[in-house]
């Protein structure tokens, strides 16, 4: 009786063992375009992509730095604020929806053996780890620009004191102003002398001014200029490294069945992102230099992808364990950022924290555009 045992325990191991192998291989099929395998129409497909994918970042990414001076697209206008909620709802749906589901379905593949992988929900796990990880990263690096710029405005100040010392013994008073340029690349203090102004017939008044550093908010308050600075660079950060690995999953497939719906849906993904992260960048007043190096990087991380994975397609097998195992970490740790960065420092920040000041009309269509943009990014789950 005991060895009948045994013998059943062993049967169902390799009846076990046979259909894990049969669905492996059934998945390895479908993810090369059983049926629908052409090499050289897939990598035609994948110049396409490449060649709409950079042109889609590099339009969205940037529109809000090129409209910083139009006043269409400045970064208060009514235009700016409803799709800036619109790319918001982008990114959230790319987190929840897009993002979270690869993860559970590399995860979760039958290539990889069920314990740990199935035992265990790796993907929420992860996901939630690296929104809690973003979280600290936040507060350090908000903590960590605000004392910079505390420094700058105490050096401000300790300058225009200086001055004022140095010419207290003339008749004439000091006035520190900030000269800002039109690209945003030189804030200087300038030290500019006047005539003083007489209050009254029998005594005068020194009118001692000195200017604050633009951004600054008033005592134990964060600039909104330092927020944007840490929010673009975090944003950037998960973007990028979702970014790559979409690039790579298209970049290795031989269908062009597979390819042709991610064209498409991955250009409209890629511009909205970009427009969300250039308008942090354009909010941020980086210089242009800066702002020209973030936006490139972001433009060119997709495209970058794709080639690698068109480099490696014919010898990369995406069902092996260990790229399983790497693509959906990867998601997961991407849809953690997303989500935290979408529903934090986008969506919590603008539309709770004191920007939403238009007309209620404005408010409005601001709500409309964050749900449309939501919805439009999920439905495309249809396709890709």
């Amino acid at each position: 009786m005991e060895r009948f045992v045994q013998f059943l325990r062993r049967s169902n191991g390799l009846m076990a063992a046979s259909l894990a192998a049969g669905s492996c291989a059934e998945e390895v099929a479908k993810a090369e375009g059983a049926g629908c395998r052409d090499d050289a129409a897939a990598l035609r497909l994948k110049g396409v992509a490449m060649a709409t994918i950079l042109v889609a970042g590099v339009v969205g990414v940037g529109l809000p730095l090129a409209g910083r001076k139009r006043r269409a697209l400045r970064t208060d206008s009514a235009a700016f604020v409803a799709a800036k909620a619109f790319a918001a709802g982008v990114i959230l749906a790319t987190g929840f929806v897009h993002m979270l589901h690869d993860a559970e379905h590399a995860l979760s593949s039958p290539c990889l053996p069920a314990h740990p992988w199935r035992s265990f929900p790796f993907p929420g796990f992860v996901a939630m780890s690296a929104a809690l990880a973003t979280l600290v990263l936040d507060f350090l690096a908000t903590r960590f620009y605000e004392g910079k710029h505390r420094a700058e405005t105490e050096r401000v100040k300790a300058a225009a004191a200086a001055a004022l010392a140095a010419s207290s013994a003339s008749d004439d008073d000091i006035t520190v102003v900030t000269v800002t340029e039109d690209d945003n690349e030189n804030k200087a203090p300038l030290l500019q002398p006047h005539s003083h102004s007489h209050s009254h017939p029998h005594g005068h008044g020194h009118g001692h001014e000195v200017a604050q550093p633009e951004g600054s908010g008033g005592e134990g308050e964060v600039p909104a200029q330092v927020r944007s600075v840490v929010v673009s660079q975090i944003l950037e950060m998960g973007i990028v490294s979702h970014s790559v690995i979409i690039g790579l999953s298209l970049g290795v497939s031989r269908s062009p069945c597979t390819i042709r719906p991610l064209v498409a849906a991955l250009s409209f993904h890629q511009f909205f992102e970009g427009f969300a992260l250039g308008g942090c960048i354009a909010q941020a007043q980086f210089k242009t230099l800066s702002a020209a190096i973030m936006a490139c990087f972001f433009a060119i991380t997709t495209p970058a992808g794709i080639a690698a994975g068109a480099g490696v397609a014919s010898f990369y097998n995406a069902n092996s364990p260990r790229a399983l195992v790497v693509e959906g970490i990867l998601d997961s740790v991407s849809a953690g950022i997303l989500i935290y960065m979408s529903l934090v420092d986008l969506i919590a920040a603008d539309f709770l924290g004191g920007k939403m000041t238009g007309s209620t009309r404005q408010q409005v269509m601001a709500y409309i555009a964050l749900f449309l943009g939501a919805l439009s990014m999920s439905s495309l789950a249809i396709w890709a």
